[in-house]
């Protein structure tokens, strides 16, 4: 049996790339969506629709990071209370919903008024634009309580690893959106309108179909306004705006470098900034993905004071991340010309060489970002607010803004580009900057870089932690969990009773869940003395299975069968089952 001083990396590697696909379909949804709305907009509408599209970007930008501001505040909580309080949950399920329908209908509301009242006329002067922009809010608007909404429950169905809904929820809403393209667009000729009202026909599909699985009464929380307890909702926006501040101000950047480009570059900038930005908001669903995972796995760690695996959950973003995005971004590079002829086709129009640039330089920034994101996403949940305030604000607005200042003027779109690559540097260098500051020395060691209190988690004297990956290696765990215990002055017949308890649960789930299915296993073990109680903890990544609900089964069965099991069940003080983010947990205090 290997002893490990941190949690086993490959099941916290497994469990991140798992959820990471789910992740990456719902922000993949509105990519693309954009990239179908952009190509019939290029090919169908014209380019002054490209730049009706491009002038929507920062209220897309907004609604984004409302969105994510409460599905970050509402997963926070949740990875604080799952293992203490249900109740409490229920109470933030039910309130992020609501607060959710009350802020996407005021803003339906105050979009439509805006186009209305002609308060459009600010952001562009030409009149056709303008009149394209505001017949695309009107479509819009319809869809935004459904996007809203629709994200949410997203959230909550990842944390229940309701996979396959989530996974129906957004092929419904790519295939909807897709053919009511063609139909409004094409066939009843509706023009800019008729793209964004196909896209809310879409997200309200997206909505409708996880909606079912609450409606059927299917879900462990139910919406309820008796529930909730409306105490939770400034928490919620408090925890959850530092990680949608990169997005609040990337809305004011977006405006910033709208007018740059129109001072400098002209229609014909904003029209290949926006095609190249529309087919790559698919891609960036890679990184927003992990950050959309870490931020599960954050902030369950830290609910569980897990120290070693919340070290492990930012080494495999920060390595394993890092390398699957790196391929991905020299990939689009790459095939910068054949991405540019899905929008243009005339290599003579100056808008097509600043498109192929932008595929060439763009995806450039992924990788990079990928670190920042991740460590704006951990300073969220460990409430680091300096730094969960700063980082998302420079990379959000000020490093872009910024170099485009410098840059924009003299290299044209290329200048662009560049900022947007230089803005990933700055970013990773604010996070070793405030590492360095808050420990008072160069950071040495990732522990370092994520400024973890030494007081965090129990110390490695206080704890044991073992990985167990085949049924030879379960034999030797009641020793070694015997010695660890009288290590620590416990008692020898507690001692005892530790190891025996231990080593039973962990031979149930070799035998059974290791077997369940062709899929390699492992089992985290960890043994924790804490004041006067010995803490237990067995954690794996098998099917589903709650040793607790079977216990009055076993209690009723008279026969000799799972005679260690009912005694785990007798000496154990507490014996707590979770499943969480698809893994079973499984906690005994002895």
């Amino acid at each position: 049996m290997k002893k490990e001083k941190t949690t086993d990396e490959k099941l916290i590697s497994r469990l991140f790339f798992r959820l990471l696909p789910f992740q990456m379909l719902l922000i993949a949804i509105n990519a693309v969506n954009g990239i179908v709305d952009s190509l019939y907009a290029s090919n169908v509408i014209g380019e002054k629709a490209m730049s009706a599209m491009g002038l929507y970007g920062p209220l897309n930008h907004f609604l984004y990071a409302a969105g994510i501001m409460l599905v970050g505040g509402s997963q926070i909580l949740y990875g604080r209370y799952i293992s203490k309080n249900h109740e409490e949950i229920q109470s933030i399920f039910s309130v992020d919903l609501a607060v959710t329908a009350l802020l996407s209908v005021a803003t339906s509301l105050i979009l439509v008024f805006a186009a209305a009242a002609g308060l459009t006329g600010g952001f562009v002067q030409e009149e056709e634009i303008r009149q394209m922009l505001n017949q695309y809010i009107y479509g819009q608007a319809i869809g935004i309580p459904a996007l809203l909404v629709g994200q949410q429950l997203f959230a909550f169905l990842s944390l229940e690893n309701r996979t396959k809904l989530t996974m129906a929820a957004s092929i419904s809403c790519l295939v909807v959106n897709a053919v009511m393209d063609h139909l409004l667009v094409v066939v009843f000729d509706m023009g800019i309108f008729g793209l964004a009202f196909a896209s809310a026909i879409s997200v309200w599909a997206f909505l409708i179909v996880q909606a079912t699985h609450y409606l059927r009464g299917r879900s462990e929380w139910k919406f309820s306004f008796r529930a909730c307890r409306w105490h939770d909702a400034p928490m919620i926006l408090k925890l959850g705006y530092p990680g949608s501040l990169s997005r609040f101000v990337e809305m004011f950047r977006c405006l910033i470098v709208n007018a740059l480009i129109l001072r400098y570059v002209g229609s014909v900038g904003l029209s290949s900034f926006a095609a190249s930005n529309s087919l790559l908001a698919v891609f960036w669903a890679g990184p927003f993905g992990m950050m959309a995972v870490s931020r599960m796995l954050f902030s369950v760690s830290l609910g569980e004071e897990d120290r070693a695996s919340l070290i492990e959950a930012m080494h495999v973003v920060c390595t394993k991340g890092v390398l699957v995005i790196f391929g991905m971004a020299a990939a689009l590079s790459l095939s910068a010309i054949p991405l540019t002829n899905l929008y243009f086709h005339d290599p003579s129009n100056p808008v097509y060489h600043m498109t192929v640039m932008g595929f060439r330089l763009l995806p450039l920034c992924m990788p990079l970002s990928v670190v920042s994101l991740n460590f704006a996403c951990y300073a969220q949940a460990a409430e680091k607010k300096t730094l969960s305030v700063i980082l998302p604000i420079v990379d959000g607005a000020v490093g872009v803004v910024c170099c485009s200042f410098f840059l924009i003027p003299l290299m044209k779109m290329n200048g662009l580009y560049l900022a947007n690559i230089l803005n990933g540097f700055i970013c990773i260098l604010v996070v070793i900057v405030y590492a360095w500051i808050v420990r008072g020395r160069r950071p040495e060691s990732l522990a370092d870089l994520m400024v973890i209190p030494d007081s965090f988690g129990a110390p490695e004297n206080e704890r044991m932690d073992m990985t167990v990956r085949e049924i030879d290696e379960v034999t030797d765990i009641s020793v070694h969990v015997i010695d660890f215990c009288l290590s620590r002055g416990i008692d020898r017949r507690r001692a005892f009773f530790a190891g025996l308890c231990l080593e039973e649960m962990a031979g149930n789930v070799v035998l059974h869940g290791f077997t369940k299915d062709r899929k390699t296993h492992s089992l985290e073990l960890r043994v924790v003395h804490s004041g006067d109680a010995v803490i237990l903890r067995l954690r794996d990544d098998c099917p589903p299975f709650d040793p607790t609900g079977h216990s009055k089964i076993m209690e009723a069965d008279e026969s000799f069968k799972n005679v260690g099991i009912r005694l785990v069940f007798r000496i154990a003080d507490d014996v707590r089952y979770q499943n969480l983010l698809g893994l079973n947990v499984l906690t005994m205090r002895i």
